[in-house]
């Protein structure tokens, strides 16, 4: 379907756009049909065995489908609004929504590989959508770097764990770790390019660099997209890597975890408080967010990790709310980009800035019950 509205874009006139919208929704409804179709029966296995659909593939891809609808009905008059809206935008969506499921469903290094890179190609060109734009230009070079830097570290690493078992499977990584004699120097070796690799698709510290410059240098809708859809996949590939596949070295990678938690959490919040302009704002706000969300695979239990994906889905909720009041006003007042243009904005508009108020708050209470609960 991505490919076919990849096409149907050229045939279609700029004023009949919104045929690309309805497709774009219609291949959502249909993906989430069939993947309810399945059922939550047993773990259930495909191409021989490199692909797995489990309750955990389940609730994540119908968030993952949920999510990006959203952000596809509050992009709409945005996008028509700036003269953006087309193919491409809904397209590459699409595509970063099939390396997405790639990699919830993956089991195998391979393909989970492949998901990541297809996500991380659509993102690059997501980010410079806007083509006349510096900043967006900027910032797509900036993630295709430091993704790029990212990606070769993950790569290292599932290199390493394929030498020690000479299996891509991470079930069979798991079993001969355990089962077998292996250095366990280089083994943490491998282990630390792994949890480096999925810290920056986090954006977990010192991995952050790229967030909030992303964030601020996208157009809204894309930033929506970015803030929400591939940590889905990040907290999946954490799951698969950490939990099913290298569950032997849960000492080794707690240290590694605790010590990111800590870190995003400080940073994220006190470096939040300077910003001037409410998309870098919010950037630190996902990376403290993303702290707490480490400290649920911190603890190492079946528990923690229920509790992290619970956090994460409210977190997706509220940052759907608030970017997309954020549209909602650039709409009506052209453009917010300093947190300085919500002044007087009770007086404009009293309703919008009440829901600002309450998703503000939710996200502020958020963060400090937890900090209290640290």
């Amino acid at each position: 379907m991505a490919m076919l509205i990849l096409l149907l874009d050229l045939f279609v006139q700029d004023k009949n756009k919104h045929f690309i919208y309805g497709l774009s929704q219609l291949t959502l409804l249909v993906a989430g049909l069939l993947t309810a179709s399945l059922g939550f029966s047993e773990p259930q296995f495909a191409f021989k065995d490199m692909f797995i659909f489990d309750s955990l593939a389940m609730f994540l891809k119908m968030m993952s489908y949920i999510t990006l609808s959203v952000v596809f009905i509050y992009s709409r008059n945005y996008l028509l609004d700036k003269k953006l809206l087309n193919g491409e935008y809904f397209s590459l969506s699409l595509f970063a929504l099939l390396g997405v499921m790639l990699m919830i469903s993956s089991k195998n290094l391979l393909l989970m590989y492949m998901g990541l890179e297809l996500l991380s190609l659509s993102l690059y060109a997501l980010i410079a959508l806007n083509r006349d734009d510096k900043k967006s230009n900027e910032a797509a070079i900036k993630y295709f770097v430091l993704g790029a830097l990212a990606s070769g570290l993950l790569l290292y690493g599932m290199s390493m764990l394929y030498g020690f078992s000479g299996s891509l499977d991470l079930y069979t990584i798991g079993n001969v770790i355990q089962t077998q004699e292996i250095n366990s120097e280089l083994l943490v070796f491998g282990l630390v390019f792994i949890v480096v690799g999925i810290a920056f698709k986090l954006g977990a510290v010192p991995f952050q660099m790229w967030v909030p410059d992303v964030y601020e240098g996208s157009i809204t809708p894309v930033t929506m997209m970015i803030s929400t859809v591939p940590k889905f996949a990040a907290v999946a590939m954490l799951i698969r890597f950490l939990f099913q596949g290298l569950d032997y070295l849960v000492v080794d990678w707690q240290q590694m975890l605790l010590i990111m938690a800590i870190l995003s959490m400080a940073v994220g919040n006190i470096t939040a408080i300077a910003q001037k302009k409410i998309k870098r704002m919010l950037a630190y706000s996902t990376i403290s967010h993303i702290g707490f969300i480490l400290l649920g695979f911190y603890v190492g239990t079946i528990g923690g990790v229920q509790a992290s994906i619970f956090y994460l889905t409210t977190y997706i909720i509220m940052t759907l709310a608030v970017f997309g009041l954020i549209i909602l006003l650039s709409n009506s007042q052209k453009s917010i980009e300093f947190i300085d243009d919500l002044k007087g904005l009770s007086q404009t508009n009293p309703w919008e800035a009440f829901l600002m108020m309450i998703v503000m708050f939710s996200l502020s209470r958020h963060t400090s019950n937890n900090w209290i609960l640290c």
